[in-house]
């Protein structure tokens, strides 16, 4: 049985506080993160979650003076309230694409953001969607991934912004940090923090190598039946490779099977 996962406090600088938006894709719900130096008066809140009062006022609450609001990535179910958020505690939304942003501070690759001796060096992650970024705390040995990777199960790369080349890509930078033990813990945008950082990466690069194995092998065979490589062949892929998943997800299954068409195409 899955444990429960509620959020909570983690090392000496994080606090998360789970948005009650849970379904299929956020799983318990949105992770927004409040980063604070030990002692120190101003924090930075990571992924404020979508537009709901009363996670908005307990987002507030651990994070008193906020200097600034940090998105992972644009999807709605992480940057929704980004901006009414930003606009309440007097500061700006920093994020990889300009569109999402609140004043003009832009993030990207290689930025690190200061406040009261805090620093979150930034890492462009992308593959789930081309504006992906994550957070490595050092003083924690911790990286905030949003969606690239996450407490349980694995991600969807949300064919055609999210790109499969780019993800591994991105999984494997993730997994020179763990491997250099610059990373130990991984604190994602949903499900429970996880503290084997190598381990998971391990799995997340199996699982990839394995599903594009299958997705493969499926191709091949619905080739040689004389099946003509149309729209419809992705979602028959889908039925074969994603047999032992939820139809519930097959949608999703399917932007995935798409990206990693196009990248065997590549």
């Amino acid at each position: 049985m899955t444990e429960p996962w509620a959020g909570g406090t983690f090392g000496e600088r994080a606090r998360c506080v789970l948005a009650p938006n849970p379904n299929m894709m956020t799983l318990d719900g949105t992770n927004t993160w409040v980063l604070r130096e030990p002692g120190a008066a101003r924090s930075v809140v990571v992924d404020p979650g979508p537009e709901i009062l009363a996670h908005l006022d307990a987002v507030a609450e651990h994070a008193g003076d906020v200097a600034a609001v940090l998105l992972t990535h644009g999807h709605l179910d992480h940057s929704e309230a980004a901006r009414s958020f930003a606009e309440r505690v007097g500061c700006g939304v920093r994020a990889l694409d300009p569109g999402q942003r609140l004043g003009d501070e832009g993030l990207g690759d290689g930025d690190v953001v200061a406040v009261d001796g805090l620093e979150v060096h930034v890492v462009g992650t992308p593959g789930h969607t081309s504006d992906s970024l994550s957070f490595v705390l050092p003083a924690e040995r911790a990286v905030l991934t949003g969606d690239t990777v996450l407490g349980r199960g694995t991600t969807v790369v949300a064919h055609p912004d999210g790109q499969l080349g780019a993800y591994l890509d991105s999984l494997h930078r993730l997994h020179a940090l763990a491997e250099a033990q610059d990373v130990t813990a991984v604190w994602p945008g949903h499900g429970p923090v996880i503290e084997d950082a190598l381990g998971v990466l391990d799995h997340y690069l199996a699982h990839r190598r394995q599903r594009l194995d299958q997705v493969r092998e499926a191709l091949a065979g619905l080739r040689a039946a004389g099946t003509d490589p149309a729209e419809d062949m992705a979602r028959q892929v889908v039925e074969t490779v994603y047999a032992d998943v939820d139809p519930v997800l097959w949608g999703a299954a399917e932007l995935s099977v798409r990206a990693q068409i196009e990248y065997l195409r590549g």
